[in-house]
């Protein structure tokens, strides 16, 4: 009988044993796939946070662009209103039929300064006289805004 209760106390400290050595692999398996996952996870909110710091500096960069495009949608609107009162100022129709030839020679003298205008404002080089210029008007009385010496926004 005593061999017998060894034989089975020794068959009980295996299987305590063999479940124990299991429960160690098993716990360390997990734990390494816990790293693992804890590793991802610390990698995705790192990403997730550089992405919304660069959205943030987009945004930032984008809004200074819109006020900057605003500003100066809003000084052409004012060019543009200048012009038009320009224009209001004068009966070009009746002007046009007592004076053909004076306003033929006005609107294609203007034509030409507005068309200089679109030449700077596409990046074309100063002349000599708009650079020796000394006011908006002498630069070009159609867009004297363009003059390097106009105020700027």
């Amino acid at each position: 009988m005593g061999l017998k209760l060894a034989a089975i106390m020794f068959v009980l400290m295996l299987a305590m044993g063999g479940a124990g050595y299991w429960y160690y692999n098993d716990t360390q398996e997990r734990m390494a796939i816990l790293a693992a996952n804890e590793a991802k996870a610390t990698l995705a909110a790192q990403t997730a946070e550089a992405a919304t710091k660069a959205l943030q500096e987009s945004y930032e960069r984008m809004s200074q662009e819109l006020n900057r495009v605003n500003t100066e949608f809003a000084a052409a609107r004012a060019n543009n209103q200048v012009l038009s009162n320009k224009l209001a100022r004068h009966d070009l129709a009746t002007l046009g039929e007592n004076k053909p030839n004076l306003v033929q020679k006005i609107i294609n003298s203007a034509s030409a300064k507005v068309l200089r205008c679109f030449e700077i404002e596409s990046g074309s080089k100063l002349t000599e006289a708009e650079t020796n210029a000394t006011s908006g008007k002498a630069f070009n009385s159609e867009c004297p805004w363009l003059w390097p010496g106009a105020n700027k926004p």
